[in-house]
């Protein structure tokens, strides 16, 4: 069953080089409606558990230590198809590889840091979304 939310996270390096607004704008370009938002910091702890699909993989480590060097910005999103539009709307993993006007084709710089992050499915928006944000920071 398809919902209409998803859940996205500026990561450090968008907080960093100063894109939170150019994302933002892009999102609410796209017909998004934010439903929940804030600036907060992961610790390891919280890292290790939100990408514990990736813990056997060769990069956890570096995944978790770029997404604990600082601040994110994270959110729920509505929109009908949420989870596949925003997936268009950021683009390919690899920057690279993104498609032209899409997020990580303007504003990430690597594979590794590719500047946001979104839900993948309708369970993983659910998921990720509730893992940031209590029922009572969602409008």
């Amino acid at each position: 069953m398809s919902t209409n939310r998803t859940f996205t996270m500026l990561k450090p390096d968008s907080v960093e080089n100063g894109h939170i607004g150019a994302i933002l704008e892009k999102i609410n370009a796209a017909g998004f409606r934010i439903v929940a938002m804030k600036m907060t910091q992961m610790t390891q702890h919280d890292a290790e558990a939100f990408y514990a699909v990736h813990n056997e993989r060769p990069f956890f480590g570096e995944l978790v230590k770029f997404m604990t060097r600082g601040p994110i910005v994270a959110a729920i999103l509505e929109k009908e198809n949420a989870v596949d539009d925003f997936r268009t709307l950021i683009g390919a993993t690899n920057p690279e590889d993104a498609a032209e006007g899409t997020i990580r084709q303007l504003f990430a710089t690597s594979m590794g840091e590719n500047a946001v992050h979104g839900s993948d499915s309708d369970d993983n928006a659910a998921i990720e979304g509730a893992f940031h944000f209590s029922g009572r920071e969602q409008f």
